[in-house]
């Protein structure tokens, strides 16, 4: 997929990202255990409810995409990294921009910022460092 990556790809593959991270299992201790006997459901107690669906786990290949997704943020300065993580996982543009202390069209910038940088990365070109953040916003349009 040389020379081809768009802001779009990038922001739908750390989207996808923080979906397969919230969906794997949680982290617990070495040795979990719990001492309370394991409940068995009668027909009784399922009459009338709904069925719940267990959502799959994610492929490999997500999990893979995933991990390279994440390795991306290390490209950037550690703030725009948690901005753009942030926007993965859905957070509010106020809560953004109040955790970083600045305003919501700043945390946009630096978000659009951080998606063109990861661009030029990703289609093997170095991003100018002499160069506004504008400059480089639209050189990936």
């Amino acid at each position: 997929m040389a020379n081809d990556w768009t802001r779009a790809m990038v922001a739908d593959r750390l989207d996808l990202a923080a979906d397969v991270m919230r969906s794997l299992p949680p982290v617990r201790p070495q040795g979990y255990v719990s001492a309370w006997p394991e409940y068995t459901y009668s027909f009784a107690d399922h009459v009338e409810q709904e069925p719940r669906m267990k959502r799959p786990l994610p492929s490999p290949r997500m999990i893979t995409q995933a991990d390279e997704a994440l390795l991306w943020l290390r490209w950037l300065d550690k703030d725009i990294g948690q901005i753009l993580w942030a926007r993965a996982n859905r957070k509010a543009w106020k809560g953004i921009s109040w955790q970083h202390g600045i305003s919501r069209a700043t945390a946009n910038r630096r978000f659009e910022y951080g998606l063109a940088v990861i661009v030029w990365r990703l289609n093997g070109k170095a991003v100018p460092r002499k160069r506004s953040m504008a400059f480089v916003i639209q050189r990936t349009v």
